[in-house]
């Protein structure tokens, strides 16, 4: 198993937690970003700049991943696609993207963006919360098990 982060929006508490799960792990880790970030010194630790772009950081994850890699990512496109390939993809506030959810979940993101497109819906997801961050290191923990 290879971890890969959509790193960019990704929350620093998940972020910090992948950090020592790949270290105690050892599993290969890596944050796909616009723009380098203070990653720690670890030899399962890689980052990944690729140019600016609207959903570059995406596509080189899904040309990278191999089937039964981790991918992080709160962008239901990329994690239909990681999913398509054979991948578990995991939402940093804990849901778990799977072939039986993440299309309905796709229809309901491009419902709401349609409808923020016509001012019916306004505002994005709340506040990154400590719930949320128990929610991800709890879901991060079944699929690190599984992969054992």
């Amino acid at each position: 198993m290879h971890i890969w982060i959509d790193a960019d929006a990704c929350p620093r508490a998940v972020k910090e937690m992948l950090y020592r799960a790949s270290e105690r792990r050892q599993i290969m880790t890596t944050l796909v970003a616009n723009s380098p970030l203070r990653i720690p010194a670890s030899p399962y630790l890689d980052m990944r700049v690729v140019a600016a772009g609207t959903d570059r950081a995406d596509d080189e994850i899904v040309a990278l991943l191999s089937p039964g890699d981790l991918v992080i990512t709160a962008d239901i496109p990329l994690a239909a696609d990681a999913v398509a390939k054979g991948a578990i993809a995991l939402n940093p506030r804990g849901m778990l993207y799977t072939r039986d959810n993440v299309h309905a979940i796709l229809s309901i993101r491009n419902l709401k963006e349609e409808l923020r497109g016509i001012e019916e819906v306004m505002g994005g997801p709340p506040p990154f919360s400590n719930k949320d961050k128990q929610a991800f290191a709890n879901q991060l923990e079944k699929i690190l098990n599984a992969a054992r």
